[in-house]
């Protein structure tokens, strides 16, 4: 029957190629062929791993970002322009990469093709090759379930105010939102243009072979069962993907190298007590209005705790001046703070024993990093999913408290005051609900590192998708 050959096509953003390099060693790592398709500027993100990794291989396609109107440096999700559409050009230039996709396909035959949930058109080119194409989100269960609930029943219109908390329905557990948490997409408050691609992504889901999931059949249980049983896609759970990088190398530097020296940061750590530091990182997209930064660097040095910052606000008419930052802040905090501008060793940074809480905008990849190092967390929540993802967190597995973020908003995020911040910080930190909070986090971490072992949820799900890709290929 010859080996398995998978195609990994992930979105040019850090958040979907870093889980799907993940995927893609998974894969590698159990005898699959894996190729790995990306542009040119992102081929660095994965080079590293097809050194180590004899079945893993990079196929490149080039990106036609000019021939809409990008500039010729625009090749991934951070390198979008605010202004005259940026999101749209590149979503249009990445849906032009289907001919080039079609000829990698003719030419390789693949068995499977995993393709970002953002490429909704990949779901036709692989039924034009008879393959099964696999969805990934890069997110939780709950946020699609939430979504699902939302766009169907729309519960935001019968508020009577904008901070008016409803009920998300259908859903295992009562979950709670205003309308300003809700994104403007499942409002209907966007152009017709954007409406259109997300109905592209709905259609798409629902005509794939199945989802392909970073997440772990403990952590929500409820709504594994509810998309695969409620909505009736077929998925399988595979992570937490982190979990699969085990030497330090491979921790430091997912994504991109760090902007700090590992060691000197680990040394810095090494200082610290046990659950002593707080850390504070929002993930690549993250756009703070200047008063925000302003009330974070007051917060964290009013709640008293060590802690390290990872900023990495670029506004061009700062031109990276941080004027925000309050008069003598890093002078007054240089023995409790490390600050870090730039990319920061993440996994490395919350696997370490002083790590007591993480300040995190609830993105998928940092909750499970988060939850694979037994770390509690101080949720603020800014856009996308963010919002639902925290509820799983503090709501529902109760290893979370929120900064009380109230409005889904991309850029020029604010509106938390720095006595929020403080306070949230120390009860996760130093109050009396902290220790059963620490305690859940560790019993969520020992799980996660279960499900991947032999014999664990993820390592059978995992097995039992194989075995029907397989089975799939002889059939066909």
């Amino acid at each position: 029957m010859g080996q398995l050959h998978v195609f990994f096509f992930p979105m040019m953003a850090y958040g979907h190629m870093i889980p799907i390099l993940d995927m893609a060693k998974l894969f590698a790592s159990r005898g699959v062929k894996a190729t790995i398709i990306t542009t040119p500027a992102n081929q660095p993100v994965f080079s590293k791993a097809v050194d180590k990794y004899t079945q893993l291989e990079i196929r490149l396609l080039e990106f036609p970002g000019v021939e809409v109107g990008l500039p010729e440096s625009c090749q991934r999700h951070d390198q979008i322009p605010a202004a005259d559409n940026g999101l749209l050009r590149f979503f249009k230039a990445c849906a032009m990469l289907q001919p080039s996709l079609e000829d990698l396909l003719q030419e390789l035959r693949p068995n499977c093709l995993v393709a970002d949930m953002l490429f909704p058109w990949a779901t036709n080119v692989a039924a034009k090759f008879d393959i099964p194409r696999l969805i990934f989100h890069g997110t939780s269960y709950l946020a699609l379930c939430a979504v699902n609930s939302l766009r169907i029943h729309k519960p935001f219109n019968n508020v009577t105010s904008d901070l008016e908390l409803f009920n998300i329905p259908n859903l295992p557990h009562e979950l709670k939102l205003t309308k300003l948490q809700v994104s403007p997409f499942e409002r209907g408050e966007v152009e017709n243009p954007k409406l259109e691609f997300m109905r592209g992504l709905r259609e798409s889901e629902e005509t794939s072979y199945g989802a392909i999931f970073n997440s772990f059949y403990e952590l929500e249980p409820d709504y594994a069962e509810h998309y695969k049983n409620v909505l009736g896609i077929r998925a399988w759970s595979v992570g937490p993907l982190s979990l699969y990088n085990r030497d330090l190398e491979d921790k430091a530097q997912r994504g991109k190298k760090s902007a700090i020296d590992e060691n000197e940061c680990l040394e810095w750590l090494d200082s610290k007590n046990p659950h002593s530091v707080v850390y504070m990182c929002f993930g690549s997209f993250a756009n703070f209005a200047p008063s925000q930064l302003h009330e974070m660097a007051m917060g964290i040095e009013a709640s008293g705790m060590d802690f390290v910052w990872v900023i990495r606000n670029k506004r061009e008419e700062d031109n990276g001046s941080e004027k925000w930052m309050p008069k003598g802040f890093e002078e007054r905090t240089k023995r409790k703070g490390l600050i870090i501008r730039g990319w920061a060793p993440q996994v490395l940074i919350l696997d370490h024993e002083a790590a007591g809480a993480f300040v995190t905008h609830c993105g998928w990849n940092s909750i499970l990093e988060a939850v694979c190092a037994g770390v509690p967390m101080v949720t603020w929540p800014l856009f996308a999913e963010q919002f639902v993802n925290e509820k799983l967190m503090t709501d529902i597995l109760q290893t979370g408290i929120g900064v009380g973020s109230k409005e889904w908003k991309i850029l020029d995020n604010d509106g938390v005051k720095k006595e929020a911040i403080a306070e949230a910080i120390k009860k996760v930190m130093i109050s009396e609900e902290s220790e059963e909070m620490r305690s859940r986090a560790k019993t969520m971490k020992d799980k996660a590192k279960k499900a991947i072992e032999e014999g664990g949820s993820s390592y059978l799900d995992f097995n039992s998708l194989l075995d029907e890709l397989r089975a799939y290929r002889a059939k066909h």
